[in-house]
């Protein structure tokens, strides 16, 4: 339940830098007053963040859980188990409308969802369940092809749903299907990875050009037509993950900037590790559909949300050999420098901008594309 990325789990061992909301902008952000749930709650951005440090942390702490990690890393046998099997273990709920949409479709994010937040923690990831629950009224025909695709993705990505559940709700309560995915993965010995291991002086690599899933789907909600199909960007990373810590073992931190985009990712990391993060606007790669799109409807391509990107934090030495390993695979071609790590302003993001200035990329406030993913 890491605010960005969507879930409360994490890394085993020391809780790190506590989580402190106030990090979150150039100033203070007062804590939210709200008596209910608002859609801003489920943005990725700063009010998922103080709902998850308010409520989820108070009521289930524990080290693994604080750390808020993409996956939590356990030990079988518990901290004291000396060389048993380290697991990452991750879970996550799918909402998106429209259930169809360019590139993909929510059983196939549903996968790739899962199997990148194992893949982002350095695991290899074995196994998945999934949770349905159905609404009274959905087509057979569409339940059919959303799990025709769920078996497909598993078979792409290399894992397999070996448990799960169904449920169904009455018409008018569930908006088709809903899906919650669980996955475990078998963490190589020796390997870590965490948002709270980023030091001034390390660079941050983009895999590719960002925005490119939200603006997908939403170009379906609103009938927005471009030149060329622009499509999800949702994909298995493991593939390009495992080429990257071959060849760049000391990586210190993979993270996908899914719900809350780049901006929340890269703020979540800046306060995990007491850094702080300078981005470079001309570095990002954005598509111009994706670009256009966002000066059309207001927004910005920082926050939002991608499904098959990944950022990395690595050695400033490594940068660009992790370049070119990630350029040399079909999901990294795009891959870039896009800013560095740096002592001052610890816990925020700023950005050198194309007009020349500089201004802070705090996170998401509310919420700009609700049931996104």
């Amino acid at each position: 339940m890491s605010s960005g990325a969507r879930k409360t789990s994490s890394d085993s061992g020391d809780p790190g830098t506590p989580f402190n909301p106030e990090f979150f902008g150039a100033c203070p952000v007062p804590r939210s007053q709200y008596d209910h749930i608002v859609l801003g709650h489920g943005s990725g951005g700063w009010l998922t963040a103080e709902l998850i440090q308010r409520l989820f942390i108070p009521a289930f702490g524990n080290d693994v859980l604080a750390r808020l990690e993409d996956s939590a890393t356990v030990r079988l046998g518990g901290p004291g188990g000396a060389g048993a099997p380290r697991l990452a273990f991750t879970t996550d709920s799918f909402v998106v409308r429209p259930l169809f949409f360019p590139g993909g479709d929510i059983g196939r994010l549903a996968v790739h969802g899962t199997v990148n937040d194992l893949a982002v923690a350095g695991a290899e990831p074995l196994f998945l369940s999934g949770a349905f629950i159905l609404e009274e009224g959905l087509a057979l025909a569409d339940l059919e092809r959303i799990v025709a695709s769920m078996r497909a993705a598993c078979d792409e990505a290399g894992v397999s749903l070996v448990t799960g559940d169904t449920k169904v709700v009455d018409r008018g309560k569930g908006d088709q299907i809903f899906i919650t995915t669980s996955g475990i993965g078998l963490i190589p010995e020796g390997r870590t990875l965490s948002i709270r291991s980023a030091r001034p002086g390390d660079q941050i690599v983009v895999s590719g050009t960002i925005g490119d899933h939200g603006i997908a789907i939403l170009s379906v909600r609103e009938g927005i037509e471009f030149d060329t199909i622009l499509e999800s960007d949702t994909a298995p990373l493991t593939g390009l993950v495992r080429d990257m810590l071959a060849e760049c073992p000391g990586i210190r931190a993979l993270r996908d900037p899914t719900r809350g985009g780049l901006s929340s990712a890269l703020n979540e990391l800046a306060v995990a590790s007491g850094v702080g993060v300078r981005l470079v606007e001309a570095a990002i790669p954005v598509r111009n559909e994706v670009r256009g799109a966002c000066e059309m409807l207001g927004l910005d391509p920082l926050y939002v949300a991608n499904e098959g990107k990944l950022i990395a934090v690595v050695p400033s030495a490594e940068a660009d050999r992790l370049v070119e390993v990630m350029r040399a695979h079909p999901l990294g071609r795009d891959a870039a420098i896009i800013g560095e790590v740096i002592a001052e302003h610890p816990g925020m993001v700023t950005m050198h901008s194309v007009v020349g200035g500089e201004r802070v990329v705090t996170m998401l406030a509310g919420e700009q594309l609700p049931r996104i993913c």
